[in-house]
């Protein structure tokens, strides 16, 4: 499957400072982007408003360093205040629409897609990219409906054309096998945060990736 036009961003961080076990949050999102980490989202849902500000600016410092797209999850006035290339909402946040209408074309816009019936929905002509959650049963994500699986991403890689963001329990022994089945980008959170290496752990899942990403299949 060749990688989506819209989304040349196969290998996705999610950073949350608690999964990072071993190094400095800020730390591990420099080693993933070393490691060939195409695109980071900053998720905090524990921590303070004014907190997660301050953490969004540091890492906005680190992106554009690196050239790296930085998403915001959830806040979309701190997306709008540091200037960040995306934002990503769920079901309870702020609506792709009401975003759209507030900020125009400011943002690339990710929607956490938990069923079905979200693609009839009218916030999809404010959509740019679908989070496709969980792919896998994962702790780190337990608010959510529906487990897709390979055969869910197989269903909506011909239900629609936008580029499809899988998370959920994504690590080298499974990235391939949603890929192929549809996915435009692997969205990583413990296999990289948690993970003593994220620069070792970062190259090899990016490696795996790019072999089934830019070629066609057979």
């Amino acid at each position: 499957m060749l990688i989506h036009s819209d989304f040349p961003y196969p290998l996705y961080l999610v950073i949350t400072e608690e999964n990072c076990t071993y190094l400095p949050w800020l730390q591990v999102a420099e080693q993933a982007i070393k490691g060939g980490v195409d695109i980071i989202q900053l998720r905090e849902k524990k921590i303070s408003k004014q907190i997660f500000l301050k953490k969004a600016i540091a890492l906005k410092n680190l992106c554009d360093r690196y050239s790296i797209p930085l998403i915001i999850n959830d806040h979309v006035d701190i997306a709008a205040k540091i200037d960040a290339w995306g934002v990503h909402v769920g079901q309870t946040d702020m609506a792709p629409l009401h975003i759209k209408e507030q900020y125009a074309d400011r943002f690339k816009i990710g929607w956490s897609l938990e069923a079905n019936d979200q693609l009839l929905s009218d916030n999809m002509l404010a959509v740019d990219h679908l989070g496709v959650s969980p792919i896998f049963s994962t702790a780190t994500k337990t608010d959510t409906i529906t487990e897709w699986g390979i055969q869910g991403i197989k269903k909506l890689r011909k239900e629609t054309e936008l580029p499809l963001i899988a998370i959920g329990n994504m690590n080298i022994t499974n990235v391939q096998r949603v890929i192929n089945a549809g996915a435009s980008s692997i969205a990583v959170v413990s296999a990289i945060c948690s993970n003593p290496d994220p620069q070792s752990v970062s190259q090899k899942i990016k490696e795996l990736l790019i072999n089934n990403v830019y070629k066609d299949e057979p």
